[in-house]
């Protein structure tokens, strides 16, 4: 994408440098700023949003937008929430990500079982994956859902829950976290009704279950899970299934609120001269072209975000051979942008997540439900109260 951009035009030239994961290059980004070695445009993951926009280190991307008088509405409105802040946008959105649920729809058809719904309710899974354990005579469990945070929170804003005050951070500095509630319980529920069942595998937490859930899809171990929607091109070049795609689950009894995205944005540096952050902007400016997207989710799987984009040749062709590659965009696309489904601006994200995923463990073993979450919504909330006075916020 660099090199063709820097081919496009004769007035920049992008010069990319890898910086490790996500963590370790928004602490470089930091410590770096103000120096000759800082970048002038760089990526940074939705879980750093909260950090980036309270470092005062970066030029809002509207400052270019207006001047340019590019169009952003060309551009998912539930993505660009994540990284907008008092009606101005901040950063753009770039390698976006949904959670779904993937199911294999080979192994549903050999057992006759109806493959889920366009936006299923917890029961309407529990009934799929009930039926494959037993009619596969218990070769095959029904379902899983790794221990990860991101999934609990995505659990949260779809049943139509926020995870912090301060309307999920976007409306002031969040000072407290709930995950003792209804939404929260409503999804704990569920999995524990499937653990109780036989149908649930439980892989467990870390990179190890990511990749242990996903090899277990695709030997016919496990018949559903959910995981990032970037997942689908590794699953569609190792899938000897045919691949079916469908929204995340919501409770029952309520519509779905929609999911926030995953993913990373990039930012522009405000200790550049003009005329670079200018530069920084262009290359932007071109990673959001329909083709340029079109081709990232073709050789990704994360969305493109430039609503042009499923008109491009790239992706109706993509498309005719993949047809679930479609769904992702869809549960995008039909999701009404508001604080709970536009992701969680609160600082210090990595560390809350592990007690998130600590209160999982817990009540995937048996762990009373409403004690546990309690339990880690104090650790929880300990921790943003040391931060916020760390940081001087009341």
């Amino acid at each position: 994408m660099v090199n063709d951009f820097n081919s496009s035009q004769d007035k920049y030239q992008v010069v990319p440098k890898y910086q490790g994961s996500y963590d370790t290059a928004i602490q470089k980004i930091f410590q770096t700023h103000g120096t000759s070695t800082s970048p002038a445009v760089f990526q940074s993951s939705n879980i750093s949003t909260a950090q980036v926009l309270k470092s005062g280190y970066t030029t809002p991307v509207q400052k270019f937008v207006n001047r340019d008088h590019f169009d952003l509405n060309k551009i998912s409105p539930v993505a660009r929430a994540f990284y907008a802040q008092g009606g101005e946008q901040q950063a753009m959105p770039f390698n976006t990500s949904q959670p779904v649920l993937y199911y294999n729809a080979t192994l549903l058809e050999k057992y006759g079982i109806t493959p889920p719904s366009t936006s299923p309710s917890y029961s309407e899974i529990t009934k799929i994956s009930e039926e494959l354990y037993e009619k596969s005579h218990h070769q095959v469990k029904g379902m899983t859902v790794q221990i990860y945070g991101w999934l609990l929170e995505e659990a949260i804003a779809n049943n139509g829950g926020m995870f912090t005050n301060q309307n999920d951070g976007h409306t002031g500095n969040p000072t407290k976290v709930s995950i003792n509630s209804p939404e929260a319980i409503a999804f704990f529920k569920w999995i524990r009704k499937n653990i109780k069942n036989g149908d649930f595998m439980d892989y467990g937490s870390g990179t190890m279950a990511s990749t242990n859930q996903t090899s277990g899809f695709l030997t016919n171990k496990v018949g559903m899970y959910i995981q990032s929607s970037a997942s689908m091109s590794q699953l569609n070049k190792k899938n000897k299934n045919k691949l079916g795609v469908t929204y995340f689950p919501h409770a029952d009894g309520k519509a779905a609120n929609g999911v926030s995205i995953g993913g990373a944005a990039l930012w522009i540096s405000n200790d550049k001269p003009q005329e670079i952050q200018q530069g920084a902007y262009e290359f932007i400016k071109y990673t959001v072209k329909p083709e340029v997207q079109a081709q990232w989710q073709k050789s990704t799987g994360y969305m493109a975000l430039n609503k042009n984009s499923k008109d491009t040749k790239i992706l109706k062709q993509f498309y005719a051979k993949h047809s679930e590659g479609k769904i992702p965009s869809q549960q995008l696309q039909n999701t009404i942008p508001n604080y709970g489904n536009s992701g969680i601006l609160l600082e210090g994200m990595q560390g809350i997540r592990k007690l998130e995923e600590n209160a999982m463990e817990k009540i995937y073993r048996g762990g009373d439900i409403e004690k546990v979450l309690q339990q880690n919504e104090d650790a929880i909330n300990e921790i943003i109260y040391n931060q916020n006075r760390a940081n001087g916020y009341k």
